[in-house]
């Protein structure tokens, strides 16, 4: 994702105030292949999964036995690329900005458009993603430096666990975000209000504690920077996944791209609102 490309800002700023269909229009076509913080305001976003499905049931139990991390929003019918409990018109073939194509747990490549990897036997996982609830933070008036200055927000493996299920095991990821203390605060008891988006932060201050070494060097992410009066405030990532693939190694698994995510028609405050 070239965020740094003067034509991947000016699309970025214009689709931050674009109606849906422009913005799915875009990220459609390929035109766009950048992340989705501050984009589809109001929307439910989605982190991705796709599997075979002779490995379907354990990653569901997998969502299940971790829910701060992998909170399970939409799955699809087997062979199926339509996600028709989350759109009229959600074809996840096309409708994630980049994907990244995993082969025996190892990242292979990535793709704007995964229409000829697509099989019968494929299942799809939609995860609920923190840049849905961040439009709430942006409301209440918590500045979120990522979306000002057109970067991925940084994530980082920590030294927590997951559950175990089946071959998937592993860290969880958890994303960043620097706030002043009171902020910090009140972001967790806004954000809090959206468990299908990983809900309160879980873990605010010495990165070390949860296995962190350097914030300066995110696992995926553009790296941060942290004010004198702030503090790194850390929220489960739908990230985690693509680390228990690696555990995993099945033969074929496409996600998301760190930071582009799908997004859905669904209200921002979750299936069913």
């Amino acid at each position: 994702m070239n965020t740094t490309d003067p034509i991947s800002n000016t699309l970025f700023e214009d689709l931050r105030q674009a109606p849906m269909a422009t913005v799915r229009e875009a990220i459609r076509s390929g035109a766009y292949q950048g992340h989705t913080a501050g984009i589809g305001l109001g929307r439910l976003q989605g982190n991705l999964a796709i599997l075979p499905a002779d490995y379907a049931l354990d990653f569901f139990r997998f969502c299940q036995r971790n829910p701060k991390p992998c909170p399970l929003v939409g799955v699809s019918d087997t062979g199926d690329p339509m996600l028709h409990t989350l759109g009229d018109d959600i074809d996840i073939r096309r409708d994630v900005p980049l994907y990244n194509i995993y082969r025996d747990g190892q990242l292979d490549g990535q793709t704007p458009d995964i229409t000829d990897l697509w099989r019968d036997d494929l299942v799809a996982f939609v995860l609920g993603c923190s840049f849905t609830f961040e439009q709430a933070l942006m409301a209440e008036g918590i500045r979120l430096a990522h979306i000002e200055e057109n970067k991925t927000v940084a994530m980082y493996r920590t030294t927590i666990q997951t559950q175990a299920a089946g071959p998937f095991r592993g860290p969880v990821v958890v994303s960043m975000r620097p706030m002043r203390p009171p902020e910090s605060i009140r972001a967790a008891v806004i954000t809090a209000r959206f468990p299908h988006a990983h809900g309160a932060p879980i873990h605010i201050g010495d990165p070390a504690a949860i296995g962190i070494p350097n914030l300066a060097t995110p696992d995926w992410g553009d790296p941060p920077a942290l004010a004198d009066d702030q503090v790194p405030v850390f929220w489960a990532c739908g990230v985690t996944p693509q680390a228990a693939v690696q555990e995993a190694k099945p033969p074929l698994c496409i996600t998301h791209a760190p930071g582009a995510m799908l997004i859905t028609d669904v209200p921002e405050q979750g299936p069913g609102n």
